[in-house]
């Protein structure tokens, strides 16, 4: 393990070093992705779900719209505090607590009786949730360097695309079991795609490893080269950001990276919610609409993994962040053209989930380069609390557009408009990070610039 130590300055890590972060990663991703994609889940059978449950319930699109949305709200209420709650509990048993929690709040919604009851138990299932998205980039910090952590980050929001292409046609096919123990395809829809995260729950407290230290599945050598790299990472962002939690609140790169966050998740949960019904209008048949809308995951989940590792090879993240973001923005803009034509909106939205997919696994490893501590811990939940109230507005913001007009096309020119803002914003920090930082500036450090012996 000698030469583990010493990091190659044109690949990143030597291939001792790669085997390491390798074993991490198929440790510990493959689960979480799994918690991932039954998290996901939910938003996306509540979307299909809304193709029946509306009309069984009276729900009008403003109605589902706001009370969906309502989701977000109690997630941005909960999200510091659990992320700080998870950096003190230790990740085992915060996720755990997190998964048990959701599961159970998404069955019981099967249960509700009009908006208002709707509301609520989206409203409680954001508080259950809160901190699980944050705590796992906080969590990475802990396991990945710099170098390393985009592709991880990507492996991990794989859960989107994934729950969207196994979702969508099986949420659309328990549709079909409408009165089945007296219960509509809806309500069974809730109930057995809620109970699983229960179960993981479970199986997280007895598996997940909180530190590298505590990690008996790597060896002495092993743990001490990725706590080594670690700390030096560490150090070098505290000596020129803060890394306490007031500091990390008042930071102005903090509140502009959660300003992109939110007004990119208006596109990505906007979108996502409303999609179903986006392609219903097109004509598609409940189960067409399940399966076509898998279509643009599928074409996300292979981009978006080429788009995190391109990356982490070049080292630079802002402007992967914006092009996607602006691919986004441009394909929902040409979907609003294209609504007499089937095959061209489906093709303009594969182009809009493939950009903010994009956006999604190169966004995160942004802010944990200036963050570290409690600053990570607090910056990280409230850039993910602030952006999820785009969660919030969005689906909001395109139920009221439709109801007002009968159409989706004004909605997605102002989604677009959120998007190419996000774009421009993000570049704002990735240059003032440059100017700060010098040439790795916005960018991953470097392992060969890490002190040696690490």
């Amino acid at each position: 393990m000698a030469n583990v130590a010493t990091a190659s300055a044109d690949a990143g890590f030597t291939r001792e070093q790669e085997k390491i972060l390798s074993k991490v990663m198929w440790r510990i991703v493959p689960f979480l992705l799994l918690c991932y994609i039954i998290a996901y889940l939910d938003r996306v059978n509540v979307g299909i779900a809304s193709l029946t449950m509306n009309g069984d319930l009276g729900i009008s699109p403003y109605e589902f719209g706001w009370s969906a949305g309502l989701f977000f709200l109690g997630y941005f209420l909960a999200e510091v505090p659990s992320n700080l709650a998870l950096q003190a509990i230790g990740a085992r048993k915060w996720i755990a607590r997190i998964l048990i929690t959701w599961g159970v709040i998404s069955a019981a919604t099967a249960f509700v009786v009009g908006p208002v009851s709707f509301g609520v138990m989206r409203f409680l299932l954001g508080l259950g949730e809160a901190g699980f998205t944050p705590g796992v980039f906080l969590y990475f910090t802990y396991w990945f360097p710099a170098r390393a952590r985009g592709t991880a980050t990507a492996a991990f929001l794989l859960g989107i695309p994934i729950a969207n292409i196994i979702g969508a046609p099986i949420s659309s096919l328990l549709l079909t079991i409408d009165g089945v123990a007296g219960l509509h395809g809806w309500q069974w829809l809730l109930i057995l795609e809620g109970l699983p995260a229960t179960v993981l729950g479970v199986v997280c407290f007895f598996t997940l490893t909180d530190k590298p230290e505590q990690a008996k599945w790597l060896s002495p050598e092993e743990r001490t080269w990725l706590n080594g790299v670690l700390a030096a990472e560490r150090q070098a962002i505290a000596a020129k950001h803060s890394s306490r939690l007031r500091d990390a609140f008042l930071n102005w790169r903090v509140l502009t990276c959660a300003a992109v966050n939110f007004c990119a998740i208006i596109g990505s949960v906007g979108l996502g919610l409303w999609m179903p019904q986006i392609i219903k209008g097109l004509g598609f048949g409940v189960v067409a609409v399940g399966f076509i809308a898998a279509v643009p995951y599928i074409c996300g989940a292979i981009t978006m993994m080429l788009w995190a590792r391109l990356s982490d090879k070049r080292g630079e993240r802002s402007w992967f962040v914006a092009s996607g973001l602006l691919l986004g923005a441009v394909s929902l803009v040409a979907c609003s053209y294209a609504t007499s034509s089937p095959l061209v909106s489906i093709v303009a939205l594969s182009g809009a989930v493939i950009g903010i997919m994009c956006y999604q696994s190169t966004f995160w490893p942004i802010p944990s380069s200036f963050l570290t501590g409690s600053a990570a811990a607090g910056g990280l939940a409230m850039i993910v609390s602030i952006g999820n109230l785009g969660g919030f507005v969005g689906p909001y913001l395109i139920g009221l557009i439709k109801q007002s007009t009968d159409s989706f096309s004004w909605a997605l020119f102002s989604v677009a408009a959120f998007l190419t803002l996000a774009a421009i914003l993000i570049r704002v920090v990735g240059i003032s990070l440059q100017r700060q930082d010098g040439a790795t500036g916005g960018r991953s450090t470097p392992i060969a610039s890490l002190p040696k012996g690490v």
